[in-house]
């Protein structure tokens, strides 16, 4: 009888495990976005993409129509673990996306993951890759399939395939942050549609996309971490060549498109921005310039000024490494939840 009651606890306890959401998708409301599935790609340790891209999807999905599914990178048990680098939550939902949000910091996923979202990129699935993207894999083992992705490899699946990989902290990190200074041949990109005052708490990062991208945004380092703050005027020496420069003369680009040709013929749709923390995502410029990128990247007209409103409260943690709320689970990212926890603390000079 014992023995009877200790394995039926034990079946339960297995059931309740497999019960445990690992996934997040968001209902499709009416909207122009309706029938097309978005599905944002969470894991890095730094810049809180867990807490940032929930509150994108939320807004695709109640905002714009779009059918949206958000994975991260969670333990065994579906704690929310962002420096868990293995681990991407559901990726059989891949199979079934339209258009990609990332935004990934040296991931090393299994082959059968690292197969499905090779799948949708030889597939021409639009693919917009915020901050750490330039540098999403790493660790991915010597001689296998997936080697070249690595972001030490010749600038890996950032370089190859968005046009820039990890180089520098151009600005001072968590001293000095970023204005977007949108540039003037592209003020009537489709992407740019109604975007303005772009700011970031982050730092710039170095970067030369190729000459087949095209920059709509350069990045000026400011001297502190505030909106107001004065253009830095220091000069620093570039990774690349080593050549000194003024630190914005020229600004280095943090927003850029290209179109990624692959061995197939197919192509893909490609936004990249170095901006994107949880933090730089307050920014209502900036939550419509990556709104308006999912349209653009999906060929839709983009709206004449996209709703960018949040759908439930959203107070991030500033950026930092470990710096994730402990003990979440996908749940508590859930339509008309706040989710529970502290935030990691800006800087008293950030607030603004």
């Amino acid at each position: 009888m014992r023995i009877g009651i200790l394995l039926a606890l034990l079946v339960a306890s297995l059931g309740m495990q497999q019960a445990t959401p690992v996934s997040l998708t968001y209902p499709e409301k009416p909207g122009p976005g309706r029938g097309r599935h978005v599905v944002f790609l969470t894991g890095d340790e730094e810049y809180r993409s867990e807490e940032g891209l929930p509150m994108l999807a939320k807004i695709l999905s109640q905002r714009h129509g779009f059918k949206t599914s958000v994975l991260f990178s969670v333990d065994e048990d579906g704690t929310i673990n962002p420096k868990n680098t293995a681990s991407l939550s559901d990726p059989a939902i891949l199979d079934s996306a339209d258009a990609i949000v990332m935004l990934l910091r040296f991931r090393s996923w299994p082959d059968e993951t690292m197969a499905r979202f090779e799948r949708k990129l030889q597939a021409g699935t639009p693919i917009i890759a915020l901050r750490t993207s330039t540098h999403a894999f790493n660790g991915l083992p010597k001689g296998g399939r997936w080697e070249t992705w690595n972001y030490n490899n010749a600038g890996g699946f950032g370089k190859r395939v968005l046009g820039e990989t990890w180089l520098t902290h151009w600005g001072r990190h968590k001293v000095e942050a970023t204005r977007g200074a949108i540039e003037n041949a592209q003020r009537e990109h489709p992407v740019l549609r109604d975007v303005s005052d772009l700011f970031g708490d982050t730092d710039v990062y170095e970067a030369y996309p190729p000459e087949d991208a095209t920059v709509l945004v350069r990045g000026v380092v400011l001297k502190t971490l505030t909106a107001d703050g004065e253009p830095a005027d220091y000069r620093k020496r570039r990774a690349t060549d080593k050549q000194e420069q003024g630190v914005n003369d020229p600004a280095m680009p943090v927003v850029w498109t290209r179109t990624n040709r692959n061995d197939n013929g197919k192509t893909n749709r490609i936004l990249t921005s170095t901006m994107g923390s949880a933090t730089d995502l307050e920014n209502e410029g900036l939550r419509r310039l990556i709104v308006n990128g999912v349209y653009w990247g999906l060929g839709m007209d983009v709206p004449a000024k996209a709703d960018v409103r949040y759908v439930d409260e959203y107070q991030p943690s500033f950026y930092g490494f470990d710096g994730f709320r402990k003990g979440l689970h996908v749940t508590d990212f859930e339509i008309g939840k706040k989710v529970p926890g502290e935030p990691l603390p800006r800087p008293a000079k950030t607030v603004r």
